[in-house]
């Protein structure tokens, strides 16, 4: 029999919020996190929008010393671990824990990119010896489950996922098998991405991926929306604390959602386009729902990948159709990036905690900007406001560049 699996504790630094909890109620009120980039100059690039972090008070959680040493992606991990840490009841000592089994697995698509900028120009303008002896540490993707670690003195299993927008939702999936194989009792997992510089912009811009609404940043997210044009970037971190249900119930901890399935797939396709047929996402949440053990109309609510794309909300729309047919009319759907955009290896850190929480309140967010819904997607995206409704069961779509798919189901714990 397998073991168990469940969600104890979230946390969450986003676009909307620096906290999970008021990142929840924005999402709720249907509030955008998109503004004009404030961070550099935009001089030049076709796109001067992103859903920038704002206000975080990074050193009630860090001291400075150590702040110093952080790109940012490993600020926004360490933040939302602390979060997520604390939502679950631990013990800052760790009491009633094995520490030997407990781990952490954090993702990150692109990892210290803003580090890796400052340093190269440090080198280029003022030569070798002024290239800090943290840019190392400060760089590497592995970092952020590395820091976490010590932080929480956590000796188990620990490493990053790396699968570009698909990161987080990588290390979730990994770190319920880690649980299931009884490797380890607690796990700390999610995602972390601080990718809004001015040479990624121009990277996905040269790519055709962004949005390029200026004039209108709130609405330049509208997932499924006919006058979409790309996708929102996005920074942030989400980051839950799971944990074997035997391990929960011994704590006497909250329980948010157990987690019963997990299924990955590659497209094999593209470098960056899903297959028209949205086939690589479909065999992913078949393979999923398998995992799970439960009929497709079970499932109440999907959280989207979502991303605003031409091509990948349509194949997102197909794949589902391929898995449920007539009953993916049934299913309430909606887009947590029409808010907070696109936070790449970060995204299924946070939308996972959404889905839990979703559960958790039996309650689940709009999609905001559809105002003209594309023809092809023409499913209920809950474009009319939030919905209370009932939830037994969910799946949280992740999708990423290079054709990485993940999807993961969700079910209220009784």
């Amino acid at each position: 029999m397998k073991t168990r699996v469940v969600i104890t504790g979230l946390g969450a630094v986003t676009p909307l919020a620096n906290t999970f909890n008021e990142t929840w109620e924005k999402l709720l009120e249907g509030k955008s996190g998109v503004d004009t980039v404030t961070s550099f100059s935009t001089e030049g690039l076709p796109t001067t929008i992103a859903a920038e972090i704002k206000g975080l008070e990074a050193e009630r959680y860090i001291d400075k010393k150590a702040l110093r040493r952080m790109d940012p992606n490993e600020r926004y991990a360490i933040v939302a671990s602390q979060m997520a840490y604390d939502d679950a009841g631990l013990s800052n000592d760790g009491e009633g824990l094995d520490l030997n089994r407990c781990g952490v697995v954090i993702g990150s698509g692109i990892g210290g990119i803003q580090t890796l900028e400052a340093q190269h120009l440090a080198l280029n303008d003022r030569g070798p010896k002024r290239v800090s002896p943290f840019f190392i540490p400060m760089m590497i993707i592995d970092m952020s489950a590395g820091m976490a670690a010590m932080r929480f003195n956590f000796r188990g299993p620990n490493y990053s996922t790396v699968s570009a927008c698909a990161s987080a939702a990588h290390a979730i999936a990994d770190s319920y098998r880690i649980i299931q194989r009884g490797e380890a009792d607690v796990m700390i997992t999610g995602g972390t991405e601080a990718a809004i510089t001015r040479l990624s912009m121009a990277g996905f811009c040269s790519a055709r991926a962004l949005s390029s609404r200026n004039d209108e940043p709130p609405r330049a997210s509208r997932p499924f929306d006919k006058d979409r044009d790309g996708f929102v970037m996005g920074e942030g971190s989400g980051i839950m604390v799971i944990e074997s249900l035997e391990s929960a119930k011994a704590r006497g901890a909250r329980i948010y959602a157990e987690i019963i399935g997990a299924g990955m797939t590659c497209d094999a396709h593209h470098m960056t386009a899903p297959p028209p047929d949205g086939g690589g996402a479909a065999r992913a949440m078949q393979l999923a729902l398998n995992d799970a053990g439960i009929n497709l109309d079970k499932v109440d609510y999907v959280n989207s990948h979502g991303t605003s794309t031409g091509l990948g909300d349509i194949a997102e729309v197909k794949a589902l159709k391929t898995v449920f047919g007539e009953y993916a009319y049934k299913l309430v759907i909606n887009s947590t990036k029409s808010m907070i955009g696109h936070l790449l290896g970060a995204a299924g850190g946070v939308e996972t905690a959404v889905t839990a929480k979703s559960i958790k309140e039996q309650m689940v967010h709009p999609t905001a900007n559809i105002d003209n819904q594309d023809e092809e997607c023409d499913l209920d995206f809950a474009a009319d406001g939030k919905r209370s409704m009932k939830i037994r069961n969910a799946i949280t779509n992740s999708f990423g560049f290079g054709g990485h798919n993940v999807s993961i189901v969700l079910s209220a714990h009784d």
